[in-house]
């Protein structure tokens, strides 16, 4: 039986996981991994989530796909256990990374493309735009590559001095 706190975490969870353009079963499988104390079989999640058995192992293949979540062998137990990733700045990471691959990677190889041919078409005005689009995206690249060198609390560090930077700029006199 799930506390009201971890349910209404889990439902919270799957809500932002479908905003961010995840499935919500995939969502709520991992805040319930995330917050487990122990390893969790699949039919545990099955039973505390109400999720059909195949939704559950796909979403948790998903899951491991994206390194979020791995399995763990319990001793005296045949079954596969489940345990997600729980230091939230390697979460944010993996979860750039995976996003990065997926959105990011392509969208620079388009863009590059899409220079070229601007170039061989002349029109500076597509031209102009492309590459502003191609400066932005590989400034976010490049971003990833600084903050993916860090670790440990590295990523969090860059945080609090982004915000003390921002404080300091925007600081009334």
């Amino acid at each position: 039986m799930l506390s009201e706190v971890t349910r209404d975490f889990i439902l919270h969870w799957g809500e932002m996981g479908t905003r961010w353009g995840v499935n919500r079963s995939v969502a709520q499988i991992h805040a319930l991994l995330f917050l487990a104390e122990a390893p969790l079989p699949a039919d545990a999640i099955v039973e505390s989530l109400g999720l059909a058995r195949s939704n559950v192992s796909n979403s948790l293949k998903e899951l491991q796909a994206w390194q979020l979540v791995q399995v763990r062998h319990v001793m005296g137990d045949r079954r596969e256990h489940f345990v997600a990733v729980t230091d939230i700045a390697e979460v944010f990471r993996l979860i750039v990374e995976g996003r990065k691959q997926r959105e990011i990677d392509p969208t620079l190889q388009a863009l590059r493309r899409f220079a070229s041919a601007a170039e061989a078409g002349h029109e500076p005005h597509v031209q102009t735009r492309i590459a502003e689009v191609l400066a932005f995206v590989g400034m976010l690249d490049q971003w990833y590559a600084t903050m993916t060198g860090v670790r440990g609390t590295g990523p969090i560090d860059y945080l609090r001095m982004a915000q003390e930077i921002h404080r300091l700029l925007h600081r009334r006199p």
